[in-house]
């Protein structure tokens, strides 16, 4: 049984051993929610059932700043608008320029901070813009990422407007919390482990609230599960296999990745610049294959120590790369190399692996759930630069075996479509978010319904004394 089968038996298996009365709850609380989301008998179609209200507040903005995840929440937004579905955003974002709606859909531009550790624009939403535009917007569920400052407005907006509330995990915190741990002196003198800790402390709390959790593997939906986080579950990847292509090898952009050593083998790594991604392991791995070459693609914040650091070896940096010309250096490489142990999923693997290229990967994080080791790719013991060399001597030294590889990578590749994965969020996840909000707010006990309704009541008090209904506005 494929992967793909495995999780539709899985989710038919549940859909009949969890019956849901769509007429159940206290009174105030029974909405068209669930009837707006019907049983999925044919998941796979997009436009399943009415047209869906989507409330969606994600933070960094999926628009001017590049990532991974920035593909998810684009493809997901381009597959509602073709399911008929009606989505409000709102996304911090202060670059110039910043755009006032995407995929036919309206965004409202929160004015944001920088922190200190992940240069992008966050926001905390102090002045309560997030919750005028989801009032006048009503939406029938609200989807907001986690983790991030954004999303503690985003559970006051849910509570205020008594809606669902989906909480999608993209940025592996824990991990982060360990590599960062030594950038203050009260961290330092805390040590990695309370640092690891308390951001497991503050996910267990923040998720306890949402009605569903999304994250993008199974493994990091294990291991959420195992620090006490509930109601996980795998939102689907996706990857483009038109804009990522083996066609797109090019022997110029080879020549260019390469320092003009068209003939020397090619590793190449894309993606942010930043120390998390453990680039600074592959110093190693050239040290051990001197005559390969690496490309590293990509701007961020640890780029100048990263240039310093690999001064002397056969390293290319060449920037921020888009459209045909990125698509052209992922096919043009020999192997694609990611030592990152923080990744919730790896986008960019999945992109390698449907350019045809094999990837040597951390066995970390989402990574697991993409390569299947020995026969699409090959997994390395996370932060041991001795395997990793190792791995990739292995692909490096035989030509027959990577050139296998490359078919089975690009085979993989192909099984997954963003449309699929988007038919999959809006008719089955989004659907149980709706019927998890329904059971959670059914209190069995008269003295839980007691504060329950106090609260719900608190909140109402608080938007209308505090907050304008006015129209929102882009900033």
């Amino acid at each position: 049984m494929s992967y793909l089968d495995s999780l539709d038996s899985r989710d038919k298996k549940n859909e009949a051993s969890t019956p849901v009365d769509d007429d159940v709850g206290p009174k105030g609380l029974r909405r068209r929610l669930v009837p707006n989301f019907p049983r999925p008998k044919d998941w796979r179609k997009l436009k399943l059932g009415e047209p869906k209200r989507i409330g969606l507040m994600v933070e960094p903005t999926p628009f001017t700043h590049v990532s991974g995840y920035s593909n998810r929440f684009n493809e997901m937004l381009r597959y509602l608008n073709e399911a008929g579905d009606t989505v409000q955003i709102v996304t911090p974002d202060e670059t110039k320029g910043a755009p006032s709606s995407a995929h036919g859909f309206p965004i409202t531009n929160l004015p944001g901070f920088k922190f200190a550790m992940y240069p992008v624009t966050l926001a905390l939403d102090l002045s309560g813009r997030s919750l005028k535009a989801m009032r006048r917007f009503r939406p029938d569920l609200l989807h907001v990422s986690s983790p991030g400052f954004l999303c503690f407005a985003g559970i006051l907006v849910s509570q205020i407007l008594n809606v669902p509330l989906v909480l999608s995990y993209h940025t592996h915190l824990p991990v982060y919390a360990r590599n960062y741990g030594n950038t203050s002196s009260f961290f330092r003198l805390a040590g990695p482990a309370f640092c690891e800790e308390l951001s497991w402390k503050c996910l267990r709390l923040v998720h306890s609230l949402a009605d569903l959790t999304l994250v993008t593997s199974p493994q990091i939906q294990a291991e959420l599960e195992s620090h006490g986080i509930e109601r996980v579950k795998v939102w689907r990847k996706g990857i483009d296999t038109v804009r990522f292509d083996p066609k797109f090898k090019s022997d110029a952009m080879r020549a260019t990745l390469s320092g003009g050593a068209l003939d020397a083998a090619l590793l190449i790594y894309v993606g942010r610049l930043a120390m998390e991604k453990r680039l600074l392991d592959l110093v190693p791995v050239l040290q051990a294959h001197p005559s390969a070459r690496l490309a590293l693609v990509g701007t961020g914040p640890a780029e100048k120590e990263l240039k310093k650091a690999f001064e002397g070896t056969n390293t290319v940096f060449t920037g921020q790369l888009r459209g045909d010309e990125l698509s052209a250096a992922f096919a043009s490489a020999d192997v694609f190399v990611m030592p990152s142990d923080s990744e919730t999923l790896g986008f960019v693997v999945l992109e390698a692996m449907a350019s045809g290229v094999p990837v040597v990967g951390a066995e970390a994080g989402g990574i697991p759930s993409i390569i299947d080791h020995g026969t699409n790719g090959l997994l390395a013991r996370p932060a041991d630069t001795h395997d990793l060399s190792a791995k990739v001597g292995d692909l490096l030294n035989d030509p027959g075996a990577r050139r296998a590889m490359a078919v089975e990578a690009r085979a993989e590749a192909e099984q997954w479509d963003w449309k699929t994965a988007t038919a999959h969020l809006r008719n089955v996840q989004y659907r149980q978010a709706a019927v998890n909000f329904q059971r959670r707010r059914t209190i069995p006990v008269l003295v839980g319904g007691y504060f329950v309704n106090r609260f719900t009541a608190l909140c109402d008090w608080f938007a209308d004394s505090f907050v304008s209904c006015q129209p929102a506005t882009h900033v």
